[in-house]
């Protein structure tokens, strides 16, 4: 479960990050319950457009952002990264302090961590793969899932007490003072180490490559439209809890921090069941759509908090489990110089649908109320489900058989996606073989030139 962290720069990695990740979670609480209580009154819709803006730059910005990722050296490119987000959250965390915050501030900090995190995720996404070997991949994927969510059953938490006793300006600055501790991590990272990657070339049309690459990849295009419904439908984590919190049973912020912490603890588990795995499958992004859209179902219809910071815990542990293994799956099964590019699709699909959704789902919620932009996620799950299973009935031969034993016992079994390394494996010995003739053949054609006639 956990042999990634045999590797000395992934552990570095992984303690860093799971730093920045726990300030990061600081902020989202504490900025998301200022705009909810402090700037607005209970604007869910206004929590909708800062989500927009902080998410929306990425998928502005993925056509390059990828190609960044796959060409330059992604640690140099982090630590850049990195030092200007936390720039950012002491800037925001100043003027809160100060007193002076409006809400077009937090608008325009939200757009500006919205047009650096466009160039850091996929970086930070596809470095994954130089800290571990290819065996490794996708446990390492998974294990970043665990950092962010036991980020998760911590930052809220904290942040919601601290909103409370000291005002969210210092909670921003807390999060500015991990960005120190990440970039040192950074640093310290053993360069002699580093699983050496492809890097795209610098001809011309290579934005269009990355594109033709997914469009060639059917399995991938599934993913990625399974990923937009959710992601823009049904990740709206923050509007479901502080508006279910606030609005339905009339709870204050600490109690809104321990959702997000609840939801968490199903979240680590889900991801930590993901780490066990040694491939990625299609079919458990299958099974954690229907179970998200359950869940969310079963969240909607909670009649106490109580029970709805329970519900929680099973709808963390169904996204998580979506969310991770899709990730799993196209990191370890794209083209290692396609990788970065792959990846910023994935990552601007993700969080660039929030943009549409985030507004929407906000709209419901103050129209009709927050149980039925549950509803939403709930939908969202169930039409990915479906998007998924016509694909594997259709292009898969995705049959239910009955398994030999005692008593009636049903399986499913299906065509594709068994050894997703195996692939990489193939297509990077693919890639240097044809770099291989390519010099060879720059050689050949340089010894005929300078052969006397």
């Amino acid at each position: 479960m956990f042999r990634s962290l045999r590797s000395i720069n992934y552990r570095i990695w992984f303690a860093g990050a799971l730093v920045s990740n726990i300030g990061t979670w600081m902020q989202r609480t504490a900025q998301d319950w200022i705009v909810l209580t402090q700037l607005t009154d209970h604007n869910a819709a206004a929590m909708g457009i800062v989500m927009s803006l902080q998410f929306g730059p990425q998928l502005i910005l993925m056509p390059w952002s990828g190609l960044i990722a796959d060409r330059y050296n992604r640690r140099r490119l982090l630590i850049l990264t990195q030092t200007l987000m936390g720039a950012l959250a002491l800037g925001l965390g100043l003027i809160t302090v100060l007193g002076t915050v409006q809400l077009w501030h937090v608008y325009l900090f939200a757009l500006g961590l919205g047009v650096v995190a466009a160039i850091d995720s996929p970086a930070r996404q596809t470095f994954v793969s130089e800290l571990v070997t290819y065996d490794n991949l996708p446990n390492a994927v998974a294990l970043n899932s665990v950092s962010f969510n036991s980020a998760r059953l911590v930052g809220p938490a904290v942040a919601g007490v601290m909103t409370a006793v000291v005002g969210a300006g210092w909670v921003f600055l807390i999060n500015s003072a991990t960005f120190v501790l990440t970039v040192g991590a950074m640093l310290l990272l053993r360069k002699s180490l580093l699983q050496k990657q492809p890097r795209a070339s610098r001809k011309k049309g290579q934005v269009v490559a990355g594109f033709r690459y997914v469009w060639g990849r059917p399995d991938i295009v599934v993913v990625l439209i399974t990923v937009f419904l959710v992601g823009t439908f049904g990740l709206n984590f923050a509007i479901f809890t502080a508006t279910m919190a606030t609005v339905e049973f009339g709870q204050g912020a600490g109690e809104f921090g321990a959702l997000s912490s609840i939801m968490a603890v199903g979240s680590l588990v889900g991801a930590l069941l993901v780490a066990r795995r040694n491939h990625p499958r299609m079919q458990t992004v299958l099974m954690g759509s229907v179970a998200f859209g359950v869940t969310c179902t079963i969240a909607a219809l909670m009649p106490t908090y109580i029970f709805f910071g329970i519900s929680l815990a099973l709808v963390g542990f169904s996204s998580l489990t979506l969310m991770t293994t899709a990730n799993a799956y196209v990191q370890s099964t794209a083209e290692p110089a396609m990788r970065g590019r792959v990846m910023a699709l994935y990552m601007a699909i993700f969080a660039g649908g929030t943009p549409i959704g985030a507004p929407l789902v906000g709209w419901v919620a103050d129209e009709f109320g927050p149980r039925w932009s549950l509803g939403v996620a709930a939908l969202s799950g169930i039409l990915a489900a479906t998007v998924i299973l016509f694909w594997l009935v259709r292009y898969r031969s995705l049959r239910i058989v009955r398994k030999s034993g005692r008593g009636l016992r049903l399986g499913l079994t299906y065509k594709g996606d068994l050894q997703p390394i195996e692939r990489v494996r193939a297509s990077s010995e693919e890639h240097a073989l044809q770099q291989d003739i390519e010099t060879a053949t720059r050689e050949i054609a340089i010894v005929e030139a300078t052969t006397p006639r």
